[in-house]
């Protein structure tokens, strides 16, 4: 029997999440990833209006200290409770104009490698490792 077919990934599309928020505080929601015992605390701006248990659909953003090219490896994020320090991932696409590189992690996450690398610095398919500037954060889509 085979497996089905993998739906492809638009590389110029804006990855987004979707999850159950777990926790509610002054500026953060702390994100439950369906299906993985991930709960990521992010960034919310000011107007963001959620509560514990409803479901929500948006981008994570990171700031990437500095990205390197690894030779393989898995994918994740750490630590798994709290805020994102440090993530490993292929990328899966980025905008060049918007200096956003897209990153499996696990979850998709929206990537802005800091001075002097640049998104196009990257290419599709490739692995990646990189630690979190803190401030990552969650947009409503």
């Amino acid at each position: 029997m085979s497996e089905p077919a993998a739906t492809p990934v638009d590389p110029t599309a804006v990855p987004t999440i979707s999850g159950t928020i777990a926790a509610v505080g002054e500026g953060f929601i702390e994100l439950k990833v369906p299906g993985t015992d991930y709960r990521l605390k992010l960034v919310v701006g000011t107007d963001f209006a959620g509560e514990v248990g409803e479901k929500v659909t948006g981008v994570v953003r990171a700031q990437a200290r500095r990205m390197d090219v690894i030779p393989a490896g898995g994918r994740y994020i750490e630590p798994v409770f709290g805020r994102p320090r440090r993530v490993q991932g292929r990328v899966s696409g980025g905008n060049v104009s918007d200096n956003a590189v897209y990153v499996i992690a696990g979850p998709r996450v929206s990537v802005t490698p800091l001075a002097p690398q640049r998104a196009g610095d990257f290419t599709l398919g490739q692995m990646v490792s990189f630690d979190v500037e803190p401030g990552a954060s969650f947009n409503r889509v």
